[in-house]
């Protein structure tokens, strides 16, 4: 019984295709393994204490000197956390922004909107903070910086989208959001202004990306693979005709698609009416999603 389950909990969690479960396991498990050797130093079972050293090696640091002595960092620090009310905090985010944002983008777009604003913070974090030395050694640490930019991206595409919170009610996206990017970027002013100003760029970028999505340019086809170019019809000899391939009519056009979407980032998902919720759903479906 408990093997179905295992079986079970596997393929719902890691073998949808999302990147969501991946990136908060990696993080969970450096946590755990960070703090596992520090409580074998508080145990006296070894001589020093390996908290600092790790995370300091692990982090990104601010200046470019130092980050070619450890350039594994650009890598390594999106999924570093010290704080454990940090690591749920964000890992909470990232997968309710998550959900939100698949269920209007597909999983190629995530991947790009993720990777590209991780590469873009970490790159002016490191060119500012040698350009403009901050007075002490600072390293940058944790997913905030792709979290932020999903974010941007999918309350960019559906701003009035609603969400039920617990203490507040119905509350808009675009309300959360404001909040969230706000309380953020003073927290990163406040300790570390690399941080702060790679913060603010990548919030921007996940705008542009949406921006760019509504005016027919997809970013994201750089992640997307080569087609093969279609097979040559066959003239099929007797009566098997095979009946479980979708023809590409039955799906939803693109431009019934956009229109949807746009009727969403003006009014809502819920002034949908039920043919438009289905064809979205369809969509959503089809294996490529909606695709701008």
């Amino acid at each position: 019984m408990n093997s179905i389950g295992l079986k079970d909990f596997w393929r719902q969690t890691y073998k949808t295709g999302s990147p969501i479960p991946v990136v908060i396991s990696i993080q969970v498990c450096l946590f755990v393994l960070i703090y596992f050797l520090d409580l074998l130093f508080e145990l006296k079972f070894i001589s020093q204490s390996f908290l600092q050293p790790i995370v300091k090696h692990l982090s990104l640091p601010s200046n470019f000197s130092v980050f070619l002595a450890q350039p594994w960092s650009l890598i390594s620090s999106n999924f570093v956390y010290v704080q454990l009310l940090n690591l749920i905090f964000d890992s909470l985010w990232l997968y309710w922004v998550g959900q939100i944002f698949f269920t209007f983008l597909n999983k190629r777009q995530f991947f790009f909107v993720y990777i590209a604003s991780w590469l873009l913070s970490s790159t002016l974090y490191v060119g500012f903070g040698t350009l403009i030395p901050p007075p002490t050694d600072l390293h940058l640490m944790g997913g905030a910086h792709p979290l932020a930019a999903i974010l941007a991206a999918i309350v960019t595409l559906i701003p009035n989208y609603e969400l039920r919170l617990l203490l507040f009610g119905t509350v808009k996206l675009k309300i959360v959001a404001i909040v969230y990017f706000a309380l953020e970027f003073l927290f990163f002013a406040i300790g570390n202004r690399p941080a702060a100003v790679s913060y603010f760029a990548v919030v921007l970028f996940g705008m542009a990306f949406t921006y760019a999505l509504r005016s027919g340019m997809d970013w994201s086809t750089l992640f997307q693979k080569k087609q093969k170019k279609p097979a040559k019809m066959k003239v099929v000899v007797g009566n098997h005709i095979p009946t479980n391939r979708k023809h590409r009519y039955d799906l939803p056009n693109q431009d019934e698609i956009d229109t949807i979407l746009d009727k969403i980032s003006v009014s809502g998902y819920e002034s949908l009416t039920h043919h438009e919720k289905e064809t979205l759903f369809r969509a959503s479906n089809s294996g490529d999603k909606v695709d701008g």
